[in-house]
């Protein structure tokens, strides 16, 4: 599917009409030499009015005849709103959308200092030559001679003792999936279900915690904590291709994307084919896994609580991170079955310990009571320990503490950075902890978690002292010295900055 031709503002100088195979809209217009017309009696000494070339065309083409009207909607919202406004079409011409503006604004937004992939070219480097690169890219693109180069595969720390393989693309990679992102992400934004909201445009981690605080306090129960085992990592070229292709109807796009699924991994200076999944720290990446997860749960949910669900049934996902609560126990050991049997259908299947069915919700403390039981079992979701607590007038209350493995991982990791930094200025130290301790303020700043960040305060200030004392084999001070010396480098407090869950949420 095409959009209809955008065309300039400007209307054409006379003498000048438009030729047979004028150039596309996306390139400036060219310069435009004043002349005058044969039939005109002007005198020689009167001059004509001329057009100089144009800079330029930003992808985002805001256009409003005058201040008060609102800005026209820009070149990418116009293609979400037409998949709005027919959601059953097919696109069938989006490779022509991938021009010199788009691949220059999805350089743009890259990070940059985010790490070089096999071929060690950084943003800036890449940068020098942008006006002549970028050309020669769309070229390769509309031409089919474009070809992905093969991830490099990184391994990074998990909180549990294990690794978690990240596969970086080259920086030319980095910005043909941008780009690609940039077009197709308002198709399928107007197509995923609400209670998706990983990886997705104006949606957090914290929407999702919010929207699962406010399901859990009410008529709920039981909750399922599923975790999909090596999800990336299993994902099946075949149906993610029948995926791709239900609404995206370009087959050179299609055959695109599937050449970064199948682009390979470089590990150790070998090559190892991907014969599945899609290596995660690519853009496209957390893309595709959304698109995959929609067909495989998201539709598939919604047509099981319908049809099966007896009680009142939610569910929050981020990513391959999903949770379900249930009013009744029927429900979640049947959904339980049901989901597993789905997964299998496609190559995946649910993590055997972290996927479990416990007693939670209002009533579930003051149930297992009566039946003789210790106190519900808590679940870690997006960082957090979610515990069924009583607040201070005795009634149910849902408390979000810092996941003990999360903050086991970020200890470790500041003292691996402390280690560096030992012999830098002091004052440029303290600068550091203080960014590194606000920043965790900011994420885990939610009611009823003071205490761990306190406790993550406490233990950040310790490790910060010993560093300082392994300075110098004299470094031996005494309590007095450290207070008069917390003084002058004070740590920031911990601070709630973020407000309950159900009043950011009715807002929304």
């Amino acid at each position: 599917m095409t959009l209809p031709t955008m065309v300039s503002g400007e209307s054409a100088q006379e003498g000048h009409t438009p030729q047979a195979g004028a150039p596309s809209v996306e390139k400036s217009d060219e310069v435009v030499v004043p002349e005058k017309s044969m039939k005109t009696r002007v005198t020689p000494v009167e001059l004509t009015e001329g057009r100089t070339e144009a800079e330029g065309k930003s992808v985002a083409r805001n256009a409003s005849s005058t201040q008060r009207e609102p800005d026209a909607l820009t070149y990418l919202q116009r293609i979400g709103e037409r998949a709005k406004q027919k959601p059953k079409e097919k696109w069938t011409n989006l490779l022509s959308h991938i021009r010199v503006p788009v691949l220059k604004e999805a350089y743009k937004r890259l990070r940059k200092a985010a790490a070089p992939g096999v071929d060690e070219v950084t943003w800036q480097e890449y940068g020098e030559r942008l006006d002549t690169r970028l050309p020669e890219l769309e070229n390769q693109i509309h031409r089919g001679s474009y070809h992905p180069q093969p991830v490099k595969r990184v391994l990074i720390p998990k909180g549990d003792g294990k690794t978690r393989p990240l596969g970086i693309p080259t920086l030319e990679d980095k910005i043909v999936q941008q780009a690609v992102r940039m077009v197709l992400e308002p198709i399928l934004e107007a197509e995923f279900i609400g209670f998706s909201y990983g990886y997705r445009p104006g949606r957090s981690p914290h929407d999702a915690l919010d929207a699962l605080a406010a399901a859990i306090v009410r008529k709920v129960g039981w909750v399922l904590d599923a975790d999909i085992e090596a999800f990336f990592d299993t994902i099946d070229h075949r149906h993610l291709q029948a995926f791709l292709e239900h609404r995206i109807g370009d087959t050179r796009l299609v055959r695109l994307l599937m050449k970064w699924a199948k682009a390979g991994v470089i590990e150790d200076g070998k090559l190892h084919e991907t014969r599945a999944g899609t290596p995660q720290g690519g853009i496209i990446s957390p893309f595709l896994a959304n698109l995959y997860l929609h067909y495989v749960f998201d539709l598939w949910a919604l047509s099981w609580r319908k049809k099966h669900a007896c009680g009142e049934m939610y569910v929050v996902r981020y990513a391959d991170d999903i949770v379900m609560a249930f009013q009744k126990e029927q429900d979640g050991i049947a959904m339980h079955k049901a989901l597993a049997e789905r997964l299998a259908k496609f190559g995946l299947k649910l993590h055997p310990q972290k996927t479990r069915l416990i007693e939670f919700g209002r009533f579930a403390r003051e149930d297992r009571q009566r039946r003789g039981l210790h106190k519900p079992e808590t679940f870690d979701f997006l960082g957090f320990t979610h515990i069924a607590g009583i607040s201070r007038e005795g009634k149910f209350q849902l408390k979000r503490r810092t996941s003990r493995k999360k903050r086991i991982a970020k200890l470790a990791k500041l003292k691996e950075d402390c280690q560096p930094r030992r012999h830098h200025r002091v004052v440029d130290q303290h600068r550091w902890l203080c960014s590194v301790l606000d920043g965790h303020y900011r994420y885990y700043g939610v009611p009823t978690n003071y205490s761990a960040l306190t406790q993550f305060r406490r233990s950040a200030q310790l490790i910060w002292r010993r560093s300082l004392q392994r300075r110098s084999q004299r470094a031996r001070w005494t309590i007095p010295k450290w207070l008069a010396f917390d003084e002058i480098f004070p740590l920031p407090k911990p601070q709630i900055h973020h407000p309950w869950p159900a009043t950011r949420f009715a807002l929304r």
